[in-house]
């Protein structure tokens, strides 16, 4: 706050606060503003929009009990609905870096509804009247189970519209790849030495399955998710709370959302830890590993593309270097496993944050949330990115794969029935040491005849089981 800038005052529980005359937050948000000018991280518009949806909830369910008027709940609905539609977003300026609790947030959404909703009625900003931030829009609530409740809306909001969607476009892709390349058989690769050959359609195949297992671990997520703790107050006991209160409000939420939301069994577990979030941000760590697994195959099998494996090519999207010309990138592989390691780092700072709850209440909401939130969001966008810019566009390089199928010494495993494993190995042996090729060392060394090992050695016969 410049000096020069015209205020209002403002007083709360602890005394005068000056308040940016045009500001619409009060006292509490100037002095978290004060107090904790860390970083530059603030809590996006999404979280935002839905901390506003449970205050408009809570007005409608305390109006249905009686203990908000009807025009102090068509007040506060509206002010909500002038911010749901978009507007004044930039009154939300606090750190994420703040009280464990996030009651700084809170406040400071209960500030500028309050104040809009006045400005509605004819009144001043700041004066708390007809509608009081805590009296009114906060009726029946504490940040301590407001918070951990919008923290469940946000993660399931962003599972359900972005992380979700985009994962199953790129499971789609993967599915179309697996079949376009079913015939293609190229050298498997074990220790990162050669093995058995497999197709190139397998390997894309393997790689849908984990993430459709990933995927299923997500969903599996998120009816814990949907379980709310909002009801449970300060502690969980539900203090100053009408008995249908919890049920209630829980019902409006999920009119509201589109999400079939429940009310907590025990409240006291949703404000003391956050089991459910960190189980979520566990199934985005398995996505991670797999992910980070599938892009770092790709790239081995594009590198070259004339000194590396060149078993794939990918798309060319842009130079890759400021010196070497004509010299192109796996940039989207790149980008995907940035994000894959900053998911893991942010999956350790969930799971120690969440081991954080002393007795009734944890205080490391804010790291939880924004550490999820982080994580859903670069995983969305880095799916959806790589799926458009890379994976689409891969084409198979037929002839690298036949070259190095053909040459890869361990065909001789389709022998091992008809010469045993120990004469197999010496074939094998024999055509490293010498630099010839398989069959070669196997007619040399008299083991078969010519007619027999090629009815024998067919890639294309060793992709499963036979009879």
């Amino acid at each position: 706050m410049n000096d020069d800038q015209p205020t209002r005052t403002e007083k709360d529980s602890l005394g005068e606060v000056q308040v940016p005359a045009s500001a619409l937050w009060g006292a509490q948000t100037q002095r978290s503003l004060q107090f904790f000018a860390i970083g530059e991280q603030s809590f996006p518009p999404g979280f935002i929009h839905d901390f506003v949806l449970v205050k408009k909830a809570a007005a409608i369910a305390n109006h249905k009990l009686g203990h908000l008027d009807t025009r102090l709940a068509e007040l506060i609905g509206e002010a909500c609905d002038e911010i749901l539609g978009g507007g004044h977003q930039d009154q939300f300026p606090l750190s994420v870096w703040q009280t464990g609790s996030g009651t700084q947030t809170n406040m400071n959404v209960n500030e500028v509804i309050a104040n809009l909703a006045n400005l509605r009625a004819g009144q001043a900003a700041g004066s708390k009247s007809p509608v009081h931030p805590n009296d009114h829009v906060n009726l029946s609530q504490s940040s301590n189970d407001v918070f951990p409740t919008v923290m469940h809306l946000s993660a399931n909001r962003l599972v359900q519209e972005a992380l979700l969607p985009a994962l199953r476009k790129l499971i789609d892709t993967l599915a179309a790849q697996s079949t376009r390349f079913a015939d293609l058989v190229k050298s498997g690769r074990t220790h990162m030495m050669d093995a058995t050959p497999v197709s190139l359609g397998q390997e894309f195949g393997a790689w849908r399955a984990q993430l459709d297992n990933a995927r299923r671990q997500i969903k599996a997520a998120l009816p814990a998710v949907q379980e709310l703790a909002i009801g449970g107050t300060a502690v969980g006991t539900g203090l100053n709370t009408h008995p249908r209160w919890a049920n209630l409000v829980t019902d409006q939420i999920s009119v509201l959302s589109g999400y079939p939301f429940t009310s907590a069994p025990d409240k006291f577990s949703q404000l003391a830890s956050h089991d459910a979030l960190t189980g979520l941000h566990n199934a985005l760590n398995l996505l991670a590993t797999v992910l980070y697994k599938m892009a770092s195959d790709i790239r081995l099998m594009n590198s070259g593309p004339r000194c590396g494996l060149g078993e794939i090519r990918i798309p060319e999207n842009e130079p890759g270097s400021s010196i070497m010309p004509g010299k192109v990138n796996p940039t989207q592989v790149e980008a995907l496993t940035m994000v894959c390691i900053r998911v893991m780092a942010n999956n350790l700072a969930v799971t120690l944050a969440n081991s954080q709850g002393q007795f009734q209440l944890n205080v490391y909401k804010p790291l939880i949330l924004m550490s999820l939130m982080e994580s859903l969001q670069l995983l969305a966008d880095a799916i959806n990115s790589f799926d458009q810019h890379c994976l689409q566009g891969i084409a198979p390089n037929q002839e690298r794969l036949d070259e190095l199928m053909n040459r890869s010494l361990m065909l001789v495993t389709a022998l091992t029935p008809l010469i045993g494993y120990e004469s197999a190995a010496r074939a094998a042996q024999y055509a490293q040491q010498h630099d010839t090729t398989l069959k070669q060392a196997v007619l040399t060394l008299g083991l078969l005849d010519e007619a027999t090992f090629d009815t024998h050695i067919n890639p294309k016969t060793m992709l499963g089981p036979k009879a």
